[in-house]
């Protein structure tokens, strides 16, 4: 767990002789390590200080499962603190509990996807699974989310990205407010239960990403703050900045980037999910609040950039292939260049130029008001030469809640299952699994999950077969997107031409590709309108049949669709969109058509 070879592990260390304690509290007079395994006696077990602050011993009755805390002796008085590398603990107010990390992986050596497949399923552990049936909201845990993964592997979806599981204040959260940032929440089933519903993940084809916190602690039920009594202008002490840069908007609970203690603790929490939990990538929540003191056009902070520098540096050297996604949304391409050319080194983030143009242009109730010239923009965005640099959604958990819903809602509030909802919320989704970028879902949407998120509600299992033809929908998008039968090439390649944007008609057109002909080529039309488009003329970049592989109007998908599959059109000699040929196609209301060139 620890990322340097000059200090030894911090926490609680199970070994052959007993477990080995260290904490680090510079301002502590004296420390000692109580627990269930000397009855709680301060005078039991006293712990040696280094020149470094850091506090240890070795006990050789402490055993994995025996719950412990540390007892501080400072000049402010005696405090009792939870051990900030707890592995787990009782509750987020609790004790900690020793943990032996071996664990029966089953021989898992699941390797992650080439970043380009990589297709992205966002969920939150609390309302995933199935929920006990009592009057009062309980979470779902682990092993009722493992439950569910049977859909995803049917839908197609390559990887989980998981919402903080990191122990959190009460039993009920988004995760977004650690407490213990090395514990697995309790209430989901605490550290084995996550390892065996990451190793079942594995073992169905899955990767796991998981959301860690690093922009502010707590800010409640934190024994971070003023951990050893020290602290300064009234604020958090040891682990906090302890001025104005500690301010955040979730409170005054930035950490102090610029303390190498603080620095180590951080890195080695990002490690120590790749390590011990056999976790494929990570997402960094709001890295904007890392990189600046204050968000969005704020001066730079230069030691929380070197931070996200660090932690991509770390995992690239010990675990090269992994991948790690900023959400940042400030459209900052640095933050996906190589740390060695000054970039922060992540290898994705959230792109908002992709999701709220897309959003808005669905969302809008008239024709009128839909900019096709916004919808090109968005699907031709590329950073870094890169098209997998950005991970590209109409849903996630920031955008249906915090006053937004979900895209179905947000199209029809009064019908948010009517076929207006299903229609251009399922065209936004076809821009998805075709535009540049690694593609996102968030839970429920491929069943049209209505109002907003909330983790006190429960998915709607019940709405995945009632829409069963929407979630054909989508899982058809994604075995495009991965060219599944070796017609789709270009939707996994890293190239993008804009064809063909008509604000007058709402029509866009574009064209992916990596190579290029028959099997690679995929061209893109799409129909933003409440009118069919028949006849219409698109360039094509080569002559000849060009099969219809999907067609979002499809009567499989809905019982008001209408359309048909499996047709085809033929290209012919005549430039046009830049294109030298052309052909003419049909395409329904609010509706997606993919075409591609059978492989020769």
């Amino acid at each position: 767990m620890d990322n340097t070879e000059n200090h030894p592990p911090m926490g609680a260390t199970v070994g052959d002789q007993g477990t080995a304690f260290r904490v680090w509290a510079p301002h502590a007079t004296a420390v000692s390590v109580v627990g269930s395994f000397n009855d709680w006696k301060p005078e039991a077990h006293p712990m040696e200080r280094d020149d470094q602050g850091c506090w240890s011993r070795l006990v050789t009755e402490a055993k994995a499962g025996d719950e412990y805390r540390f007892l501080l002796k400072t000049p402010q008085g005696d405090l009792s603190r939870i051990d900030p590398y707890a592995r787990e603990v009782t509750s987020s107010v609790g004790n900690g509990v020793i943990v032996d990390p071996a664990f029966d992986w089953k021989g898992d050596d699941f390797t992650l996807e080439t970043w380009n497949r990589l297709v992205i399923y966002e969920l939150h552990v609390g309302t995933f699974g199935e929920t006990p049936d009592d009057d009062e909201f309980r979470p779902a845990d682990f092993k009722s989310a493992a439950r569910q993964l049977g859909h995803l592997k049917k839908l197609g979806v390559t990887a989980v990205e998981i919402m903080p599981v990191a122990e959190f204040a009460g039993d009920v959260s988004w995760g977004y407010n650690p407490a213990h940032i090395f514990a697995v929440e309790s209430a989901y089933g605490g550290p084995t239960a996550f390892k065996k519903f990451i190793r079942e993940c594995h073992r169905m084809g899955l990767a796991v990403i998981l959301d860690v916190v690093y922009n502010h602690f707590g800010p409640s039920d934190i024994d971070l703050w003023r951990f050893d009594g020290w602290s300064e202008n009234d604020k958090g002490g040891i682990y906090f900045y302890n001025d104005w840069k500690s301010e955040t908007p979730w409170g005054s609970t930035r950490p102090d980037y610029g303390r190498a203690e603080v620095r180590r603790f951080i890195v080695d929490n990002a490690l120590f999910w790749l390590d011990e939990y056999h976790i494929d990538g990570l997402r960094l929540d709001m890295t904007v609040y890392i990189r600046t003191p204050h968000g969005p056009g704020a001066p730079d902070l230069p030691e929380g950039y070197s931070l996200l520098q660090e932690i991509n540096t770390a995992i690239q050297q010990k675990y090269p292939g992994r991948i790690t996604i900023a959400e940042d949304l400030q459209n900052n391409d640095w933050l996906t260049k190589d740390v060695g050319a000054g970039g922060a080194g992540f290898g994705s983030q959230w792109d908002a130029r992709f999701v709220h143009p897309i959003r808005a242009v669905v969302t809008n109730p008239t024709d009128e008001g839909r900019s096709m010239s916004e919808v090109a923009a968005a699907i031709a965005i590329r950073d870094n030469d890169d098209a997998c640099s950005r991970v590209i959604y109409s849903e996630s958990h920031d955008e249906v809640a915090n006053g937004k819903a979900r895209v179905p809602q947000e199209i029809n509030p009064n019908d948010a299952k009517g076929w207006h909802a299903q229609k251009r919320s399922t065209l936004a989704a076809a821009l998805i699994f075709t535009a540049p970028g690694i593609p996102m879902l968030f839970q429920g949407q491929e069943f049209l999950e209505g109002e907003w998120f909330r983790d006190t509600v429960p998915l709607d299992w019940d709405s995945s077969e009632e829409f069963r033809g929407i979630v054909r929908l989508y899982r058809d998008l994604i075995a495009l997107r991965l060219n599944q039968k070796g017609t789709t090439g270009g939707l996994c390649g890293q190239h993008v031409q804009i064809l063909h944007v008509n604000d007058g008609d709402n029509v866009v057109a574009f064209r992916r590709f990596e190579k290029g002909g028959p099997g690679d080529d995929v061209i893109v039309a799409t129909n933003f309108s409440h009118e069919a488009k028949l006849d219409y003329r698109l360039g094509f970049p080569a002559p000849g049949e060009w099969r219809i592989r999907f067609n979002s109007d499809w009567s499989g998908y809905g019982d008001s669709f209408e359309g048909k599959r499996g047709e085809s059109v033929l290209a012919t000699e005549g430039a046009y969109d830049g294109m030298p040929f052309q052909a003419q196609v049909a395409i329904a209301p609010y509706s997606a058509i993919i075409l591609s060139q059978d492989p020769t």
